[in-house]
């Protein structure tokens, strides 16, 4: 922990502030080791203070061993004025508007400043111990994927399906999941963000796995669209030309490449195909502590990819009302290229 202090620390000095609070769960966790969200973290540049109540007081000393345990009770206010603090870096991506005119109200000499986007960005290059707790979630999920498979057929439920997916990762050391998980089938596969439903699976549908879990603290996330059964020359036209895109933005990924020129890698090969207007997100985004952080696989996105960075790489191509085929894997930036997680087959399966 305490290199990724120094360098919160790095930027506090850089931006003129005493202080940052930290209330999000994700911070809160990356920067102490705290598991619950019930806290907030004051670091300055001499100490770090945990805030909780007496419910997590064993479980701060135990996680948070390097920070100074302060009782709620005795508040933020107390904190801030025992440490001279005027100015205070805070989640203002996080933050409710009740919370932040009870803090400005409750502390009216401080000056708060919002640096939720500055402090995100310091988790974007992972460090040895990430990277492998991060690997370690990928296989977990891929493993789901190959338990399940044999299990998908005519007569089941995408539901029956996400249970099964849930159920192994769950078996296999994961605390939970990264996100509500995904299976969509036939038609409903034209949703980019389909949940499970009841619907039946039936023969000649494409059925589209988007799914992940947290282990230690860290999310995974992949998807795999298989087919059921014969399917049509245009469903296997589409497939390959998403699972086509996907390598050529793979081959695209190396240091200092821009994030935006590796989505339009993936996206001028799609729109070649006359498939532009049935891509409508990014191509990928980064995994860490949240299922989406920094940096993104985007258009919008400028910043330049370095070794040590995890994103995940999925196009799709989504037909409404017909079908939509989707393909994701989770990669490691190396020095010269990429570190693939994801260990699943991605050619079409026809089960």
């Amino acid at each position: 922990m305490n290199n990724r202090i120094e360098k919160l620390i790095d930027l506090m000095e850089k931006d003129g502030l005493d202080a940052v609070m930290l209330s999000g769960k994700a911070n809160i966790f990356y920067f102490s080791g705290f598991t619950s969200e019930d806290a907030t973290l004051i670091i300055t540049k001499k100490e770090q203070f945990i805030i909780t109540d007496f419910r997590y007081y064993d479980q701060a000393r135990l996680q948070a061993k390097d920070y100074v345990l302060v009782d709620v009770k005795d508040g933020i206010q107390n904190v801030l004025t025992s440490t001279a603090s005027k100015n205070v870096g805070v989640e203002d991506t996080v933050i409710t508007l009740f919370e932040y005119n009870t803090l400005t109200q409750s502390n009216k000499s401080v000056s708060f400043t919002g640096m939720a986007d500055k402090i995100n960005l310091l988790r974007m290059i992972k460090d040895k111990s990430e990277l492998e707790t991060i690997k370690t979630a990928e296989m977990i999920a891929s493993n789901a994927f190959e338990q399940v498979l044999p299990f998908i057929k005519p007569g089941i439920t995408e539901r029956n399906i996400a249970v099964m997916l849930e159920r192994y990762m769950a078996e296999s050391g994961a605390s939970g999941t990264s996100f509500e998980t995904i299976v969509a089938s036939g038609e409903r596969g034209s949703m980019p963000h389909g949940t499970a439903s009841d619907r039946i699976i039936q023969r000649g549908d494409l059925v589209t796995m988007d799914f992940g879990c947290v282990y230690n603290g860290y999310c995974s996330d992949m998807t795999r669209t298989v087919a059921i059964g014969n399917i049509s020359d245009e469903k296997k036209t589409v497939y390959n030309i998403v699972k086509d895109a996907q390598q050529n933005a793979l081959d695209a990924i190396k240091p200092g490449m821009i994030c935006s020129d590796v989505d339009s890698v993936a996206r001028d090969y799609i729109s070649e195909q006359g498939y532009s207007k049935c891509f409508g997100h990014g191509l990928g985004h980064g995994v860490g502590v949240e299922i989406h952080e920094k940096p993104n696989l985007s258009l919008k996105c400028d910043i330049k990819l370095e070794p040590d960075m995890v994103v995940t790489v999925e196009p799709g191509i989504y037909i409404a009302g017909k079908f939509g085929v989707r393909i994701e894997d989770l990669v490691r930036v190396t020095e010269d290229g990429f570190e693939n997680f994801t260990k699943s087959s991605k050619e079409l399966l026809i089960i």
